[in-house]
Protein backbone atom coordinates (compact mmCIF):
# COMPACT_ATOMS: atom_id res chain seq x y z
CA UNK A 1 0.00 0.00 0.00
CA UNK A 2 2.29 2.83 0.83
CA UNK A 3 4.37 2.10 -2.54
CA UNK A 4 0.71 2.19 -4.31
CA UNK A 5 -0.15 4.98 -2.77
CA UNK A 6 3.65 6.86 -3.81
CA UNK A 7 3.04 5.75 -7.21
CA UNK A 8 -0.35 7.37 -7.15
CA UNK A 9 1.15 10.38 -5.72
CA UNK A 10 3.75 10.65 -8.56
CA UNK A 11 1.04 9.95 -11.47
CA UNK A 12 -1.08 13.15 -9.88
CA UNK A 13 1.71 15.79 -9.77
CA UNK A 14 2.49 14.60 -13.78
CA UNK A 15 -1.50 14.91 -14.29
CA UNK A 16 -1.05 18.43 -12.42
CA UNK A 17 1.64 20.17 -14.88
CA UNK A 18 -0.02 19.20 -18.24
CA UNK A 19 -2.97 22.31 -17.54
CA UNK A 20 -0.45 24.92 -16.84
CA UNK A 21 1.33 24.38 -19.95
CA UNK A 22 -2.15 24.49 -21.94
CA UNK A 23 -3.23 27.52 -20.19
CA UNK A 24 -0.12 29.55 -20.75
CA UNK A 25 -0.62 28.22 -24.79
CA UNK A 26 -3.89 29.03 -24.58
CA UNK A 27 -2.95 32.46 -23.54
CA UNK A 28 -0.40 33.40 -26.20
CA UNK A 29 -2.94 31.99 -28.67
CA UNK A 30 -5.61 34.65 -27.57
CA UNK A 31 -3.22 37.63 -26.82
CA UNK A 32 -1.76 37.04 -30.30
CA UNK A 33 -5.67 36.70 -31.56
CA UNK A 34 -6.40 40.06 -29.80
CA UNK A 35 -3.02 41.82 -30.84
CA UNK A 36 -4.28 41.27 -34.31
CA UNK A 37 -7.69 42.00 -34.20
CA UNK A 38 -6.36 45.02 -32.12
CA UNK A 39 -4.02 45.77 -35.58
CA UNK A 40 -6.76 45.72 -37.48
CA UNK A 41 -8.18 48.74 -36.02
CA UNK A 42 -4.79 50.65 -36.14
CA UNK A 43 -4.72 53.44 -38.84
CA UNK A 44 -2.33 52.66 -41.87
CA UNK A 45 -1.80 55.46 -44.04
CA UNK A 46 -2.11 54.73 -48.10
CA UNK A 47 1.08 54.78 -50.10
CA UNK A 48 2.53 55.11 -53.66
CA UNK A 49 6.47 54.48 -53.53
CA UNK A 50 8.19 55.70 -56.39
CA UNK A 51 11.76 56.32 -57.24
CA UNK A 52 13.80 58.83 -58.91
CA UNK A 53 16.48 61.82 -58.86
CA UNK A 54 16.98 65.08 -57.01
CA UNK A 55 16.82 68.10 -59.65
CA UNK A 56 15.46 71.74 -59.65
CA UNK A 57 11.93 72.99 -59.76
CA UNK A 58 13.94 76.14 -62.30
CA UNK A 59 15.10 75.78 -65.36
CA UNK A 60 17.35 78.64 -64.81
CA UNK A 61 18.90 76.45 -61.64
CA UNK A 62 19.72 73.19 -63.66
CA UNK A 63 23.28 72.54 -64.88
CA UNK A 64 23.73 74.07 -68.06
CA UNK A 65 26.63 73.79 -70.71
CA UNK A 66 28.40 76.87 -71.75
CA UNK A 67 28.85 77.36 -75.31
CA UNK A 68 30.13 79.26 -78.34
CA UNK A 69 28.29 80.72 -81.26
CA UNK A 70 31.09 81.05 -83.23
CA UNK A 71 33.62 79.08 -84.43
CA UNK A 72 36.91 79.85 -82.69
CA UNK A 73 40.49 78.96 -81.03
CA UNK A 74 41.33 79.03 -77.33
CA UNK A 75 43.36 81.46 -76.48
CA UNK A 76 43.32 82.14 -72.82
CA UNK A 77 41.07 80.27 -70.05
CA UNK A 78 40.21 82.69 -67.40
CA UNK A 79 38.47 79.44 -65.17
CA UNK A 80 38.85 76.08 -63.91
CA UNK A 81 37.34 73.70 -62.60
CA UNK A 82 35.52 74.26 -59.24
CA UNK A 83 35.48 77.91 -59.48
CA UNK A 84 32.68 80.18 -58.45
CA UNK A 85 31.54 82.42 -60.82
CA UNK A 86 28.71 85.26 -60.80
CA UNK A 87 26.67 86.49 -63.91
CA UNK A 88 28.76 88.05 -66.58
CA UNK A 89 32.19 86.96 -65.62
CA UNK A 90 34.67 86.33 -68.40
CA UNK A 91 35.43 82.00 -68.75
CA UNK A 92 37.24 82.26 -71.79
CA UNK A 93 38.92 84.15 -75.12
CA UNK A 94 38.79 82.90 -77.98
CA UNK A 95 40.59 84.10 -81.80
CA UNK A 96 39.22 84.35 -84.73
CA UNK A 97 39.81 81.43 -87.35
CA UNK A 98 37.66 82.55 -90.53
CA UNK A 99 39.74 84.61 -93.15
CA UNK A 100 36.77 86.78 -93.67
CA UNK A 101 37.03 88.26 -90.25
CA UNK A 102 41.19 88.23 -89.85
CA UNK A 103 41.32 92.22 -90.65
CA UNK A 104 42.01 94.19 -87.29
CA UNK A 105 40.45 97.12 -89.11
CA UNK A 106 37.46 95.32 -90.07
CA UNK A 107 35.08 97.39 -87.86
CA UNK A 108 36.69 100.91 -89.29
CA UNK A 109 36.79 99.91 -92.40
CA UNK A 110 33.32 98.73 -92.61
CA UNK A 111 32.27 102.41 -90.94
CA UNK A 112 34.03 103.84 -93.54
CA UNK A 113 31.66 102.01 -96.51
CA UNK A 114 28.86 103.26 -94.15
CA UNK A 115 29.86 106.63 -93.94
CA UNK A 116 30.52 106.53 -98.11
CA UNK A 117 27.30 105.32 -98.78
CA UNK A 118 25.63 107.84 -96.58
CA UNK A 119 27.81 110.87 -98.45
CA UNK A 120 26.36 109.13 -101.30
CA UNK A 121 22.20 109.33 -100.64
CA UNK A 122 22.78 112.83 -99.28
CA UNK A 123 24.21 113.35 -103.20
CA UNK A 124 21.28 111.58 -104.80
CA UNK A 125 18.68 113.67 -102.31
CA UNK A 126 20.86 116.48 -103.39
CA UNK A 127 20.32 115.82 -107.02
CA UNK A 128 16.92 114.98 -106.65
CA UNK A 129 15.78 118.39 -104.93
CA UNK A 130 17.64 120.07 -107.30
CA UNK A 131 15.90 118.40 -110.50
CA UNK A 132 12.76 118.91 -108.92
CA UNK A 133 13.59 122.68 -108.84
CA UNK A 134 14.48 122.46 -112.51
CA UNK A 135 10.93 120.94 -113.02
CA UNK A 136 9.00 123.49 -111.42
CA UNK A 137 11.27 126.33 -113.17
CA UNK A 138 10.41 124.02 -116.63
CA UNK A 139 6.76 124.30 -116.05
CA UNK A 140 6.98 128.25 -115.10
CA UNK A 141 8.97 128.88 -118.51
CA UNK A 142 6.36 126.77 -119.95
CA UNK A 143 3.44 128.83 -119.00
CA UNK A 144 5.23 132.11 -120.11
CA UNK A 145 5.66 130.60 -123.15
CA UNK A 146 2.58 129.24 -124.03
CA UNK A 147 1.12 132.88 -122.84
CA UNK A 148 3.48 135.16 -125.76
CA UNK A 149 2.84 132.45 -127.95
CA UNK A 150 -1.27 132.04 -127.48
CA UNK A 151 -0.99 136.39 -127.41
CA UNK A 152 0.67 135.61 -130.97
CA UNK A 153 -1.95 133.34 -132.26
CA UNK A 154 -4.02 136.02 -131.22
CA UNK A 155 -2.98 138.28 -133.11
CA UNK A 156 -2.03 136.72 -135.94
CA UNK A 157 -6.03 135.92 -135.80
CA UNK A 158 -6.56 139.41 -135.74
CA UNK A 159 -4.17 140.47 -138.58
CA UNK A 160 -6.04 137.70 -140.94
CA UNK A 161 -9.48 139.33 -139.69
CA UNK A 162 -8.04 142.63 -140.79
CA UNK A 163 -6.79 141.18 -144.25
CA UNK A 164 -9.54 140.12 -144.93
CA UNK A 165 -12.35 142.92 -144.43
CA UNK A 166 -9.54 144.54 -146.32
CA UNK A 167 -9.88 142.13 -149.06
CA UNK A 168 -13.08 141.93 -149.38
CA UNK A 169 -13.37 145.88 -149.67
CA UNK A 170 -10.43 145.87 -152.69
CA UNK A 171 -12.81 143.21 -154.65
CA UNK A 172 -15.94 145.60 -153.90
CA UNK A 173 -13.73 148.34 -154.98
CA UNK A 174 -12.61 146.09 -158.35
CA UNK A 175 -16.30 145.11 -159.07
CA UNK A 176 -17.39 148.72 -158.68
CA UNK A 177 -14.39 149.76 -161.07
CA UNK A 178 -14.58 147.42 -163.17
CA UNK A 179 -18.14 148.32 -163.89
CA UNK A 180 -17.38 151.62 -164.43
CA UNK A 181 -15.22 150.65 -167.30
CA UNK A 182 -17.82 148.71 -168.80
CA UNK A 183 -20.13 151.59 -168.75
CA UNK A 184 -17.38 153.87 -169.85
CA UNK A 185 -16.54 151.92 -173.08
CA UNK A 186 -20.30 151.84 -173.94
CA UNK A 187 -20.34 155.62 -173.90
CA UNK A 188 -17.47 156.22 -175.62
CA UNK A 189 -18.68 153.84 -178.51
CA UNK A 190 -21.78 156.19 -178.05
CA UNK A 191 -19.62 159.42 -178.01
CA UNK A 192 -21.26 159.95 -175.06
CA UNK A 193 -17.73 160.78 -173.46
CA UNK A 194 -14.35 161.71 -174.24
CA UNK A 195 -10.89 159.38 -174.36
CA UNK A 196 -9.65 160.74 -171.59
CA UNK A 197 -12.93 160.01 -169.47
CA UNK A 198 -12.13 156.07 -170.25
CA UNK A 199 -8.70 156.62 -169.64
CA UNK A 200 -9.10 158.13 -166.22
CA UNK A 201 -11.83 155.00 -165.77
CA UNK A 202 -9.70 151.92 -167.14
CA UNK A 203 -6.89 153.63 -164.77
CA UNK A 204 -9.15 153.13 -161.89
CA UNK A 205 -9.81 149.17 -162.48
CA UNK A 206 -6.37 148.49 -163.05
CA UNK A 207 -5.53 150.01 -160.02
CA UNK A 208 -8.85 148.26 -157.89
CA UNK A 209 -7.28 145.25 -159.71
CA UNK A 210 -3.67 144.99 -158.12
CA UNK A 211 -5.11 146.77 -155.09
CA UNK A 212 -7.19 143.17 -154.79
CA UNK A 213 -3.83 140.84 -155.34
CA UNK A 214 -1.69 143.22 -152.88
CA UNK A 215 -5.15 142.51 -150.50
CA UNK A 216 -5.31 138.80 -151.43
CA UNK A 217 -1.46 138.56 -151.04
CA UNK A 218 -1.74 139.97 -147.27
CA UNK A 219 -4.67 137.71 -146.69
CA UNK A 220 -2.70 134.89 -147.68
CA UNK A 221 0.58 135.85 -145.65
CA UNK A 222 -1.56 136.63 -142.46
CA UNK A 223 -3.06 132.86 -142.82
CA UNK A 224 0.20 131.44 -143.15
CA UNK A 225 1.33 133.46 -139.88
CA UNK A 226 -1.71 132.48 -137.86
CA UNK A 227 -1.00 129.13 -138.97
CA UNK A 228 2.70 129.45 -138.03
CA UNK A 229 1.77 130.78 -134.40
CA UNK A 230 -0.36 127.83 -133.94
CA UNK A 231 2.77 126.01 -134.91
CA UNK A 232 5.17 127.24 -132.96
CA UNK A 233 2.59 127.29 -129.86
CA UNK A 234 2.01 123.26 -130.18
CA UNK A 235 6.21 123.23 -130.22
CA UNK A 236 6.36 125.20 -127.40
CA UNK A 237 4.21 122.72 -125.10
CA UNK A 238 5.92 120.06 -126.75
CA UNK A 239 9.26 121.14 -126.58
CA UNK A 240 8.88 122.17 -122.78
CA UNK A 241 7.02 118.65 -122.19
CA UNK A 242 9.87 116.93 -123.89
CA UNK A 243 12.37 118.86 -121.27
CA UNK A 244 10.22 118.51 -118.03
CA UNK A 245 9.70 114.39 -119.02
CA UNK A 246 13.47 113.97 -119.07
CA UNK A 247 14.36 116.23 -116.03
CA UNK A 248 11.21 113.83 -114.29
CA UNK A 249 13.00 110.25 -115.53
CA UNK A 250 16.10 111.87 -114.30
CA UNK A 251 14.06 112.05 -111.01
CA UNK A 252 12.78 108.65 -110.87
CA UNK A 253 16.37 107.47 -112.03
CA UNK A 254 17.92 109.29 -109.05
CA UNK A 255 15.16 108.02 -106.79
CA UNK A 256 15.91 104.42 -108.52
CA UNK A 257 19.62 104.71 -107.31
CA UNK A 258 18.71 106.25 -103.79
CA UNK A 259 16.93 103.29 -102.86
CA UNK A 260 19.45 101.01 -104.17
CA UNK A 261 22.05 102.69 -101.87
CA UNK A 262 20.09 102.49 -98.70
CA UNK A 263 19.70 98.91 -99.39
CA UNK A 264 23.20 98.78 -99.35
CA UNK A 265 23.31 101.29 -96.83
CA UNK A 266 21.25 98.67 -94.68
CA UNK A 267 23.11 96.00 -95.72
CA UNK A 268 26.43 97.94 -94.41
CA UNK A 269 24.83 98.36 -90.97
CA UNK A 270 23.66 95.15 -90.55
CA UNK A 271 26.81 93.81 -91.53
CA UNK A 272 28.56 95.83 -89.11
CA UNK A 273 26.02 95.35 -86.22
CA UNK A 274 27.29 91.43 -87.08
CA UNK A 275 30.68 92.22 -87.04
CA UNK A 276 30.47 94.12 -83.94
CA UNK A 277 28.45 91.34 -81.94
CA UNK A 278 30.78 88.42 -83.52
CA UNK A 279 33.78 90.86 -81.94
CA UNK A 280 31.72 90.60 -78.56
CA UNK A 281 31.69 86.68 -78.45
CA UNK A 282 35.07 86.69 -78.33
CA UNK A 283 34.86 86.42 -74.79
CA UNK A 284 32.31 84.03 -73.64
CA UNK A 285 30.79 85.23 -69.92
CA UNK A 286 29.13 82.94 -67.32
CA UNK A 287 25.56 82.99 -68.51
CA UNK A 288 24.30 83.34 -64.30
CA UNK A 289 26.24 82.51 -60.59
CA UNK A 290 27.96 79.56 -59.95
CA UNK A 291 30.63 76.59 -60.37
CA UNK A 292 32.21 75.89 -63.13
CA UNK A 293 32.85 72.23 -63.92
CA UNK A 294 33.32 69.76 -66.59
CA UNK A 295 35.91 71.75 -68.45
CA UNK A 296 36.16 70.03 -71.98
CA UNK A 297 38.32 71.70 -73.86
CA UNK A 298 41.48 72.50 -72.13
CA UNK A 299 44.51 73.11 -74.72
CA UNK A 300 45.70 76.44 -75.58
CA UNK A 301 44.82 76.74 -79.53
CA UNK A 302 42.77 74.19 -79.55
CA UNK A 303 39.57 74.62 -81.79
CA UNK A 304 36.04 74.91 -81.01
CA UNK A 305 33.17 74.70 -82.83
CA UNK A 306 29.52 76.73 -83.20
CA UNK A 307 27.31 74.96 -80.85
CA UNK A 308 30.18 73.09 -79.11
CA UNK A 309 30.02 73.09 -75.22
CA UNK A 310 33.24 73.95 -73.52
CA UNK A 311 32.16 73.81 -69.94
CA UNK A 312 29.26 73.23 -67.61
CA UNK A 313 28.23 75.78 -64.66
CA UNK A 314 25.87 74.44 -61.54
CA UNK A 315 24.20 76.64 -59.64
CA UNK A 316 25.48 77.16 -55.98
CA UNK A 317 21.95 77.33 -54.29
CA UNK A 318 19.54 75.96 -56.68
CA UNK A 319 15.78 75.61 -55.66
CA UNK A 320 16.07 72.03 -55.55
CA UNK A 321 13.25 69.16 -56.13
CA UNK A 322 13.00 65.31 -56.90
CA UNK A 323 11.77 64.04 -60.07
CA UNK A 324 9.35 61.05 -59.43
CA UNK A 325 8.04 58.66 -61.69
CA UNK A 326 4.61 57.23 -61.20
CA UNK A 327 2.78 54.38 -62.86
CA UNK A 328 -0.18 55.35 -65.31
CA UNK A 329 -2.65 53.63 -62.56
CA UNK A 330 -1.34 55.62 -59.75
CA UNK A 331 -1.41 58.82 -61.41
CA UNK A 332 -5.19 60.16 -61.11
CA UNK A 333 -4.51 59.24 -57.00
CA UNK A 334 -2.62 62.05 -57.51
CA UNK A 335 -2.54 65.67 -57.12
CA UNK A 336 -0.77 69.39 -56.56
CA UNK A 337 -0.58 69.77 -52.80
CA UNK A 338 -0.18 65.77 -52.01
CA UNK A 339 2.50 64.97 -49.19
CA UNK A 340 5.64 63.35 -50.08
CA UNK A 341 8.18 61.53 -47.69
CA UNK A 342 11.39 61.89 -49.42
CA UNK A 343 14.44 59.41 -49.13
CA UNK A 344 17.97 60.39 -50.42
CA UNK A 345 20.60 58.03 -51.29
CA UNK A 346 23.30 57.74 -48.91
CA UNK A 347 20.98 59.16 -45.84
CA UNK A 348 20.17 56.80 -42.87
CA UNK A 349 16.44 55.73 -43.03
CA UNK A 350 14.29 53.79 -41.12
CA UNK A 351 11.20 53.68 -42.57
CA UNK A 352 7.53 52.60 -41.90
CA UNK A 353 5.83 53.63 -45.19
CA UNK A 354 1.99 53.01 -43.80
CA UNK A 355 3.12 55.22 -40.08
CA UNK A 356 5.14 58.03 -41.94
CA UNK A 357 5.09 59.82 -38.37
CA UNK A 358 7.45 56.99 -36.61
CA UNK A 359 9.93 56.58 -39.52
CA UNK A 360 13.37 58.45 -39.48
CA UNK A 361 15.92 60.02 -41.86
CA UNK A 362 12.49 60.76 -44.63
CA UNK A 363 11.81 64.49 -45.74
CA UNK A 364 8.59 66.23 -46.04
CA UNK A 365 7.89 67.12 -49.39
CA UNK A 366 4.73 68.91 -51.53
CA UNK A 367 3.84 67.45 -55.33
CA UNK A 368 4.40 70.76 -57.08
CA UNK A 369 4.34 69.56 -61.14
CA UNK A 370 2.27 66.60 -62.59
CA UNK A 371 3.51 66.13 -65.96
CA UNK A 372 0.33 65.88 -68.16
CA UNK A 373 2.29 63.59 -71.32
CA UNK A 374 4.48 60.02 -70.57
CA UNK A 375 7.59 59.57 -70.29
CA UNK A 376 10.00 57.24 -72.44
CA UNK A 377 9.71 54.39 -69.42
CA UNK A 378 6.32 54.53 -69.65
CA UNK A 379 5.28 56.15 -66.69
CA UNK A 380 4.01 59.97 -65.48
CA UNK A 381 7.14 62.33 -64.06
CA UNK A 382 5.87 64.64 -61.13
CA UNK A 383 8.27 67.20 -59.43
CA UNK A 384 7.89 67.43 -55.41
CA UNK A 385 9.50 70.67 -53.91
CA UNK A 386 10.94 70.86 -50.26
CA UNK A 387 7.29 70.98 -47.30
CA UNK A 388 8.19 74.58 -46.15
CA UNK A 389 6.39 73.04 -42.72
CA UNK A 390 8.80 70.24 -41.97
CA UNK A 391 12.57 70.30 -41.34
CA UNK A 392 14.50 71.73 -44.66
CA UNK A 393 16.49 69.53 -46.95
CA UNK A 394 20.00 68.53 -46.45
CA UNK A 395 22.38 70.65 -47.98
CA UNK A 396 25.01 68.23 -48.71
CA UNK A 397 22.26 67.29 -51.40
CA UNK A 398 23.40 67.32 -54.81
CA UNK A 399 21.70 67.59 -58.51
CA UNK A 400 21.08 64.25 -59.84
CA UNK A 401 21.39 62.11 -56.44
CA UNK A 402 18.90 59.30 -56.11
CA UNK A 403 16.10 59.63 -53.98
CA UNK A 404 13.01 57.57 -53.33
CA UNK A 405 9.48 58.73 -52.56
CA UNK A 406 6.03 57.68 -50.76
CA UNK A 407 3.40 59.67 -51.94
CA UNK A 408 0.88 59.68 -49.11
CA UNK A 409 -2.80 59.28 -49.44
CA UNK A 410 -5.70 58.74 -47.27
CA UNK A 411 -5.66 57.48 -43.75
CA UNK A 412 -7.66 54.05 -43.30
CA UNK A 413 -7.95 51.33 -40.86
CA UNK A 414 -5.00 48.07 -41.33
CA UNK A 415 -8.07 46.06 -41.92
CA UNK A 416 -9.16 47.92 -44.72
CA UNK A 417 -6.03 47.79 -46.27
CA UNK A 418 -5.50 44.25 -46.21
CA UNK A 419 -8.06 43.55 -47.39
CA UNK A 420 -7.66 46.02 -50.35
CA UNK A 421 -4.53 43.96 -51.27
CA UNK A 422 -6.04 40.92 -50.92
CA UNK A 423 -8.85 41.69 -53.81
CA UNK A 424 -6.34 43.48 -56.11
CA UNK A 425 -8.38 46.95 -55.57
CA UNK A 426 -6.15 50.31 -55.76
CA UNK A 427 -5.85 52.65 -53.13
CA UNK A 428 -8.75 55.50 -52.01
CA UNK A 429 -9.35 58.72 -54.03
CA UNK A 430 -7.94 61.58 -52.19
CA UNK A 431 -8.98 64.89 -52.86
CA UNK A 432 -5.95 67.15 -50.91
CA UNK A 433 -7.28 70.28 -50.96
CA UNK A 434 -11.18 68.93 -49.98
CA UNK A 435 -9.37 67.18 -46.98
CA UNK A 436 -7.37 69.94 -46.11
CA UNK A 437 -10.17 72.59 -46.04
CA UNK A 438 -12.31 70.25 -43.73
CA UNK A 439 -9.87 70.66 -41.10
Amino acid sequence: MPIQHLLLNNNCEHLITVPKTARKLSKFILGTFLFFIFMLFMPWTQNIRTEGKVTTLTPYDRPQGIQSIIDGRIERWYVKEGDLVKAGDTIIYISEIKDQYFDPKLLERTRSQITAKQGAINSYEEKMRLLSSQVSTEKINLQNKLSQARNRVIQSRNTVRQDSAELKAAIVNYKIAKEQLDRGEKLFKDGLISLTALEQRRAKEQDASAKEIVASQKLSNSLNSNFNAIIELNAIEAEFLSKIYKIESDIQSTNSDMFKADEELAKLNNQYSNYAIRNGNYFLLAPKSGQIVKIRKAGIGETIKQGEEIASITSTKPNLAVELYVKPVDLPLLQKGNKVRIIFDGWPTIVFSGWPGVSHGTFGAIVRVIDSDISDNGKYRILVGPDPKEAPWPNQIQIGGGARGIALLKNVKIGYEMWRNLNGFPPDFYNYEKEKSKK
